[in-house]
C-alpha cells in the first residue's frame, strides 16, 4: 500500500476533498442530512492542512537557520 493510500491524508488530497465539499455545498448538491457531516469533515480537513503547513514552515525555518549557521562557520 502506498503512503498516500494510508489512513494519513496528504495535503493535496485534503485540499481536493475540501474543494469537492465546497462544490457540493455551492451547487446545493448535498442532502441536508449530509450537510452537518460534510461541514465536520471540512473543519477536520482545514485543521489537518493548517497543521501540515505549520509543520512545513517549522522545517523550512530549521533548514534556513542551519544553512545560515553553516555559512557563518565557513566564513
Amino acid at each position: 500500500m502506498k503512503k498516500n493510500d494510508s489512513a494519513e491524508v496528504n495535503y493535496r488530497k485534503a485540499v481536493e476533498r475540501l474543494d469537492e465539499i465546497i462544490r457540493q455545498i455551492e451547487d446545493e448538491d448535498i442532502d441536508v442530512d449530509e450537510l452537518s457531516l460534510q461541514v465536520k469533515e471540512a473543519v477536520n480537513l482545514v485543521k489537518l492542512c493548517k497543521a501540515k503547513i505549520d509543520k512545513a514552515e517549522l522545517e523550512v525555518k530549521q533548514v534556513v537557520d542551519d544553512f545560515a549557521k553553516e555559512s557563518k562557520e565557513n566564513e
